[in-house]
């Protein structure tokens, strides 16, 4: 009952059904400017619970997972540490890409990377809490995921398809040894804690602009079709960069697009990457990123600071409006 209720209703990364888009308070600008959080906030990853937009980050300034909230997907605000304690199997300090999917109304799971304290490697755990604000516990003695022998597994993603089916999808850390790197995704059981059936390789670095890396999967579904968004290149160079996949079923075949990369190095935005597609109740898709300041790369400070550009469709085809450093129109 729970799961046919939840098919139907606002659970879903990229939107919030029944919700109602909220009004631009009297007085203020219709449009905004990137970024839309100036200050280090890596690897964001969203949902929108209510009205509000919870965004999810690695780890910074003492904080294993921290939580910005958002009425409107540009006014961002600190919300603490969602994470206060890493699973047992964790050290902390490298806690990176975390994601949350709802599961039940009172129930969100919570998808993170950490050091293994028995491999030594990043591996992918999954946390639980009652609310997206947290806290978050991981009650497992071991990772979910964590493929030593390939250089780890980070980056990992949830996605519900439209009969109700769980996915995970994430990259083994192969950079880390000098290995291909692969996309993978997988089958996830209801309650969000088991993965089931056999892991399978969507997508490896192979393209010239790929470089070493590709990683930071998000898979989308939109007019029937699927399509899985990553980035690529060195997360620390102008090169890193966001590119897309079309893929036949959650489990692929997919197909690389031609056009790519579709989000690059612009003017303000150096090595934009590790995007997160929504989509807001007036049924536009944005795309929250982060990006180096030109004259900062590989900075402490700023860092990575949090830009939203949109996104349209031209036959079937993601085009990112960005990276935009001048005004624009707030999101509907």
């Amino acid at each position: 009952m729970i799961r046919r209720a939840l098919a139907g209703a606002c659970l879903c990364a990229l939107a919030a059904c029944g919700a109602t888009a909220a009004p631009t308070p009297a007085g203020e600008s219709v449009t905004f400017t990137n970024p839309v959080h100036d200050a280090d906030f890596p690897d964001p990853g969203v949902i929108r619970v209510g009205r509000t937009w919870y965004a999810y980050g690695t780890n910074g300034a003492g904080k294993n997972v921290p939580l910005l909230t958002s009425p409107d997907l540009v006014t961002w605000q600190p919300r603490g540490d969602v994470l206060p304690e890493l699973g047992s199997w964790a050290e902390p300090g490298n806690t990176w890409a975390p994601e949350v999917i709802q599961l039940a109304e009172d129930r969100f799971a919570l998808y993170y990377t950490a050091r293994s304290t028995r491999t030594g490697r990043q591996c992918v755990g999954v946390a639980i809490a009652a609310a997206p604000e947290g806290p978050f516990a991981d009650a497992s003695p071991a990772p979910l995921i964590c493929q030593a022998d390939e250089g780890g597994s980070i980056d990992a993603s949830p996605f519900r398809d439209a009969d109700g089916t769980l996915y995970l999808y994430w990259k083994n850390d192969g950079n880390a040894i000098g290995r291909t790197t692969h996309l993978y995704g997988r089958r996830l059981s209801p309650d969000g804690l088991t993965l089931t059936g056999e892991p399978v390789k969507l997508l490896a670095n192979t393209a010239g602009w790929h470089g070493h890396v590709v990683e930071a999967p998000q898979l989308v579904r939109r007019d029937g079709r699927y399509y899985l968004f990553y980035s690529a290149n060195a997360f620390d160079q102008a090169a890193y960069a966001v590119g897309y996949a079309t893929c036949e079923t959650p489990l692929g075949p997919c197909q690389d697009a031609p056009e790519n990369p579709i989000l690059s190095t612009g003017p303000g935005a150096a090595g934009p990457g590790h995007s997160y597609l929504v989509t807001t109740v007036a049924g536009e898709t944005w795309l929250l990123y982060h990006a180096w300041p030109p004259d900062a790369i590989g900075s402490v400070e700023p860092g990575r600071t949090l830009w939203l550009d949109r996104v349209d469709w031209e036959a079937g085809k993601p085009i990112v409006r960005g990276p935009t450093h001048t005004p624009q129109r707030r999101p509907a």
